[in-house]
């Protein structure tokens, strides 16, 4: 049992004075039911590619390569974008930002949905797909500004779990396809769009005594560079989250390849992986709320080191590579969950959109390259046991990291 954190202890208040965010808030519950539906509806679209891998590399005759390629630039794009659309986050505010996100990605979901037939086609699709992915960097900042510090961990926690709409477009994209067409699953994701995007400009309310900011985006971001707490955040979770995403995109490839399972099969067993890493996230957040966070992340990487050098010896999927995946879930659940957990300790209010557009774009450039290694490494070798190794030896780098720079910074209390 993780020891109890005592350096977080609520702030006092008087009688009759309401904490914002707490029960008495009003607007808090809705801005965090409707900021994580947005970004489950968002991140649904936003993964739309990675369940038809398999049946787009048939369709187009493509390599194991370019098939990694086509279901990672949608994470890439989706990561970069989290850092202009952080920092304008700060300075707009999320009830311009959430539906203006939203009714762009609608544009990227129909052309592949009706007019992408070729690589280049699908490229040039997934790349403004990647839009979808960017709405973590406007639900962060967001919630935090209405949650108090003692609450955070637990509130980033539930909004970060509207990263299942991977697991909704892992459940539901190969099945509708099968049973309504190809364009079918497309389309229901532009309606849902959309609808949210018109409940968001009715609903969406930011608090009214949000910092707003000054100086310019460009400012801002770079001050933001500056913070050496940015930077190594950025790191851990480039290892969580990253880890997250590369297994959502590619596990289906993967299990298909690897396993000989059917295409369906692997989207299920991908969307259980999924599922279980998204409920674990909000966990993660309550464990740093009353634990220490140090060593709730460091815990999460020594647990995703020993399961992923377990993965590499490519043991039966059943019921040894079971046991190893799903805890890897877990583990990256938890991480993904403290990461930002430290986030809303140690970065100051009016920073955190900037800082958490770095520390997003780093999560989803981490989601990015796995799956490029994992199909180099069975294109050069037939194996994958490669990429489970380096996996293990980049999640130890990050507990070193967590256990060393970061607790001494969580002791001294300051973003400097």
């Amino acid at each position: 049992m993780a020891e109890r954190d005592s350096r977080a202890d609520p702030p006092t208040r008087s009688r009759g004075e309401r904490l914002p965010g707490g029960p008495g808030g009003g607007g808090a519950g809705r801005a965090l039911a409707l900021s994580t539906a947005g970004f489950a509806v968002t991140f649904w679209a936003w993964a739309l590619l990675s369940p038809l891998g398999a049946t787009l590399r048939e369709q187009l005759s493509l390599t194991a390569f370019q098939q990694s390629l086509l279901v990672a630039v949608p994470v890439i794009v989706g990561s970069l974008g989290r850092i202009p659309v952080g920092a304008l986050t700060d300075r707009l505010g999320a009830r311009r930002m959430f539906p203006t996100v939203a009714l762009l990605t609608v544009l990227p979901v129909l052309y592949l949905g009706h007019f992408a037939d070729s690589l280049a086609g699908y490229l040039v699709g997934g790349f403004f797909l990647g839009l979808g992915g960017t709405t973590f960097a406007i639900g962060v900042p967001f919630v935090n500004s209405w949650y108090p510090p003692e609450r955070r961990g637990l509130a980033l926690g539930v909004f970060g779990a509207g990263m299942g709409g991977t697991a909704i477009s892992a459940f539901s994209t190969v099945q509708l396809a099968a049973a309504f067409g190809t364009n079918f699953p497309f389309d229901l994701v532009a309606v849902v769009l959309v609808v949210f995007a018109a409940i968001a400009f009715l609903l969406l309310r930011d608090p009214p005594d949000r910092p707003v900011p000054s100086g310019s985006v460009l400012a801002r971001l770079a001050a933001a560079l500056r913070m050496p707490v940015a930077l190594q955040l950025s790191f851990l979770y480039a290892v969580a989250f990253g880890g997250f995403v590369a297994f959502s995109v590619y596990l289906p490839s993967y299990l298909t390849t690897a396993f000989g399972l059917e295409r369906g099969d692997a989207a299920l067993r991908t969307a259980g992986f999924v599922v279980l890493a998204v409920a674990m996230r909000p966990v993660g957040g309550w464990l740093c709320d009353h634990y220490d966070p140090v060593r709730v992340l460091t815990g999460s990487y020594v647990v995703v080191t020993g399961l992923a050098v377990l993965a590499a010896v490519e043991l039966p999927l059943i019921p040894v590579g079971t046991v190893a995946f799903l805890g890897l879930a877990a583990a990256l659940g938890v991480g993904t969950g403290a990461v930002f957990a430290l986030v809303a300790r140690l970065v100051e209010p009016e920073r955190v959109g900037a800082v958490t557009g770095l520390v997003g774009a780093a999560g989803g450039l981490g989601g990015f390259f796995p799956p490029l290694v994992m199909g180099l490494t069975y294109g050069v070798f037939d194996d994958y046991s490669l990429g489970y190794v380096l996996l293990a030896l980049t999640a130890a780098a990050a507990g070193a990291l967590t256990i060393t720079g970061v607790r001494a910074r969580v002791r001294a209390g300051t973003p400097r």
